[in-house]
């Protein structure tokens, strides 16, 4: 694949400022990480919708949603997940440019891309929220059956069995499903948002 060339950013009218204006709310992007069955999806859903209760314009991006669109050419090697994230990393940054709250729910895996993410937006716009549930907790839970077919290999590259997870070093909020209701799951994401001023 060739890279564009003679491309000259157009700058528009109506700013990421005005837009925030319009919209009375601040942007950023809510980063869920961890493992499959860490519960990245059934906290960023409950997550938007108290968001959502709260008047918050949202928008939600989940791993498999946008593999069945956007990223439907993408496989599950080192290097497709790699341009996964770089793929939703600049929707996540358009997004935030649009005035809204993003909340995501990937697995991203590596560090580095998840860090491309934090560099696309300004400092206090990206809040990485890990995702801390066990991965013998994930297996167990194992609602997609997908831990099963990796164990019997017929799903290759699988994090946490046979490919590998970077864990975050300092994420803004650490979650453990194992151990902590969805409710509480919530508030503390609510709780952080407030604490930074987002609402």
């Amino acid at each position: 694949m060739t890279a564009a060339t003679n491309v000259v950013w157009h700058d528009t009218k109506v700013t990421k400022e005005s837009r925030c204006a319009h919209k009375a709310q601040k942007p950023c992007i809510l980063w869920f990480t961890g493992f499959s069955g860490s519960g990245k999806s059934t906290i960023a859903n409950a997550v938007e919708h108290r968001l959502a209760e709260l008047k918050q314009h949202t928008y939600l991006l989940d791993g498999d949603n946008v593999r069945h669109g956007l990223n439907k050419d993408l496989g599950f090697t080192d290097e497709d997940r790699i341009e996964n994230i770089r793929r939703i990393g600049e929707m996540s940054k358009l997004f935030v440019d649009a005035g809204l709250i993003v909340v995501t729910a990937f697995i991203s895996p590596f560090k580095a891309e998840r860090q491309l993410v934090r560099d696309l937006v300004d400092k206090g716009e990206f809040f990485e929220v890990f995702m801390s549930t066990p991965l013998e907790t994930c297996e167990e839970r194992d609602p997609k059956g997908l831990y099963k077919k990796a164990r019997e290999g017929k799903i290759k590259n699988f994090t946490g069995i046979d490919s590998e997870y970077e864990p975050p070093e300092n994420p803004e909020v650490t979650l453990d499903t194992s151990t902590m209701t969805v409710e509480e799951c919530v508030d503390r994401v609510i709780s952080h948002l407030k604490d930074n001023q987002i609402l």
